[in-house]
């Protein structure tokens, strides 16, 4: 439908591209690894039939695999919005596979273009500053929540954008972006963080981005029981379904 919008005409983005919900991924209770292969190779077959992939988690690991069948055939951009910086080596004793090191993993593997990769509202306490170290080794751009909060959406999302430019880049939203006062229902929340109207401006401000999938993960309803968690996340997803509606519907 073409409607007249001010003198101008505006092709609405749903009906330019076709969704579906392509269901769920069923894990292996008792092995990681096996999970984590039968996610990769669902989005295998995902990705092999041209569809951009919007992912509810989970937790953040859920990521990896997505990434591994999104990037297969070359690296992408990543714009992460967290409270961590899940690229630790390791986490809990000896595990290198876990919430806390996904983006390691996926550096390491070839996945993520580091000069291509901005992580923005990191905050709270830590172990050590490791995954910081790693970082600035690797020339990838964390945006700390105080600077965040200085700087403002418009300022911070404008470098984002020129961090990833134009090529294929991937976007990871952890729920946990989101200070705790509007995103309770999630398991590692860290206080100061962006209020709910700031965490759909981010979103927005990547109108343009060439995205080639996205993900939400860490909703965890039963720490909420208002549900107001669960409402957030989904117009989150929300927004960024509509970035990549408007992506396909625009070539």
């Amino acid at each position: 439908m073409i409607r007249a919008v001010n003198g101008s005409t505006w092709v609405a983005p749903f009906e330019l591209a076709r969704c579906a919900d392509l269901g769920d991924v069923a894990p292996n209770p008792g092995d990681l690894m096996d999970s984590l292969a039968r996610m990769e190779a669902f989005y295998d077959r995902v990705v092999a039939a041209g569809v951009l992939p919007l992912t509810g988690g989970g937790d953040h690991l859920c990521s990896l695999p997505i990434l591994r069948a999104v990037a297969k055939k070359r690296p992408v951009g990543l714009v992460q919005f967290d409270s961590h910086t899940d690229l630790n080596d390791i986490y809990f004793g000896t595990s290198r596979y876990n919430h806390g090191t996904p983006f390691r993993r996926a550096v390491e593997e070839g996945l993520i273009d580091p000069a291509r990769y901005v992580l923005v509202g990191i905050r709270g306490t830590a172990y050590g500053r490791e995954d910081w170290d790693f970082a600035a080794a690797n020339g990838i751009r964390i945006i700390p929540v105080g600077e965040f909060h200085r700087r403002g959406v418009e300022d911070v999302m404008a470098e984002v954008r020129g961090i990833v430019g134009e090529g294929p880049t991937y976007l990871t939203y952890d729920i946990d972006f989101v200070d705790p006062t509007f995103a309770p229902g999630t398991g590692t929340p860290e206080v100061g963080g962006p209020n709910s109207w700031q965490a759909l401006e981010v979103v927005r401000a990547l109108r343009g981005v060439n995205l080639v999938g996205a993900d939400l993960v860490e909703v965890s309803p039963p720490f909420d029981p208002s549900g107001g968690t669960a409402w957030l996340g989904i117009s989150i997803l929300f927004e960024i379904l509509c970035l990549m509606a408007e992506r396909v519907g625009g070539r």
